[in-house]
Order: structure tokens, then sequence, then C-alpha cells
């Protein structure tokens, strides 16, 4: 059941990022980039979890990519505040 759930997560992580694609595509916005791939960043943290069967996730060096997604939202966001 973990599996499967991970897969639906796996689904909707790089289905947000081809929706963020899409508005970059539109806009040419970069804020919707850092988007489109901080979930697939968090796509493939996931299918690495479920495909290693870790113990502790938050020992592994798997865990530096959902660091990596986040910080690249964090810093778009200020990045597009500050230009505006």
């Amino acid at each position: 059941m973990f599996e499967f759930m991970s897969g639906l997560i796996v689904a909707g992580f790089l289905i947000s990022g081809l929706f963020f694609l899409r508005f970059w595509r539109r806009t040419g916005d970069l804020l919707f980039m850092a988007f489109a791939l901080a979930f697939w960043l968090l796509a493939l943290n996931q299918t690495l979890l479920v495909m290693s069967d870790l113990p502790y996730e938050e020992r592994s060096w798997i865990y530096l990519l959902r660091l990596a997604a986040f910080t690249l939202i964090i810093v778009a966001i200020i990045r597009k505040n500050r230009r505006a």
C-alpha cells in the first residue's frame, strides 16, 4: 500500500511540474520554472525513497533533494519579490 500511495504522490508532483512548465512557457517568468523544477525534484526524491527502502529518510543523502527543492522555491520567491 505504501508503494501505491508513493506512486500517486510522484504522479501528483510530476503533473504539478507540468502545469508550472506550461505557465512558464506562457509568461516567461522564471518563478514558474523554479516551481516546476522543485516539483520534479520532489518527485525524484519520493521515487528514490521507495526504491531504496531506507529506514531513516532524514539521515540519507536523498533528503538533500528535498532540501534543494524547497531552497529553490524560497530563492525564486525572494528573487521575484526583490525585482518587484
